[in-house]
């Protein structure tokens, strides 16, 4: 067994000519959070979609718990959850009944996705919404549903695209108070993509991706004494010359 939840070595994507990234490596432990920082166009989006098989490289590796993507695709996949930036879950149906949906998916008896739902929605502030419908819920309760259904299956790798995007604070407190805690307390690893810095962690790791390239990586401290920057803002903006993400 590998010791990296995700371990993402050389990899390179082009769209025809334009190249989307260059030699990426990285590699987040269980039990870290890892942000992935970058303006528009650095190739977030275009990592996660490898990350998650909706596109495919020939050039580099992607590991999932020591589960190449390519050769053990669903055993690398079953180790991962997901929330993308737009929203997935059926407006017409119940809370419940989407996550039931879910865990279905993934082979979960009732029982077991019962318990796991309750669980999980319990740990939101979510379970007594439970039977309301999704298109009843403002983006920030749609969210807290996302990160439920996406840790239903106890996954070692939790995805998070851009989260937060539209909530009000107290809606994104929220959600990075819980995903941090999870991180802590389950050993889960987690990578992060955002563009607010008040969402970093003292403790997080941080990836700076600009033009497909990486531009630093490590811890926070580490990378902010390395850089002679004092914040991430700071960090950020030197390292792609004050482009917005």
């Amino acid at each position: 067994m590998s010791r990296y939840a995700l371990n993402i070595a050389e990899l390179s994507f082009a769209y025809g000519q334009k190249k989307a990234l260059d030699n990426v490596n990285i590699q987040v432990e269980p039990g870290e959070c890892t942000i992935l920082l970058g303006p528009n166009g650095a190739g977030k989006s275009t990592l996660f979609a490898l990350i998650t098989r909706l596109y495919d490289s020939r050039l580099g590796r992607i590991e999932l718990c020591g589960y190449d993507v390519k050769t053990n695709s669903r055993q690398a996949l079953a180790k991962l959850g997901v929330v993308f930036q737009q929203t997935t879950l059926d407006p017409d149906l119940s809370v419940t009944q989407n996550l039931r949906y879910h865990a279905a998916l993934h082979g979960l008896s009732q029982k077991t996705a019962d318990l796991r739902i309750q669980e999980e929605l319990e740990r939101l502030d979510m379970y007594e919404r439970r039977h309301e419908k999704v298109r009843q819920l403002n983006g920030g309760h749609k969210r807290r549903v996302e990160i439920a259904r996406a840790l239903l299956h106890k996954p070692s790798l939790l995805l998070l695209d851009e989260p937060s995007v539209g909530l009000d604070v107290p809606s994104r407190e929220v959600i990075v108070r819980h995903v941090h805690q999870l991180a802590g307390r389950q050993n889960l690893a987690v990578l992060w993509a955002t563009h607010l810095f008040d969402e970093i962690g003292a403790d997080d790791s941080l990836v700076v991706l600009d033009k497909g390239v990486v531009k630093a990586q490590g811890k926070l401290s580490s990378v902010l004494s390395a850089t002679g920057t004092s914040s991430a803002g700071q960090l950020f903006s030197q390292l792609t010359q004050g482009k917005s993400s």
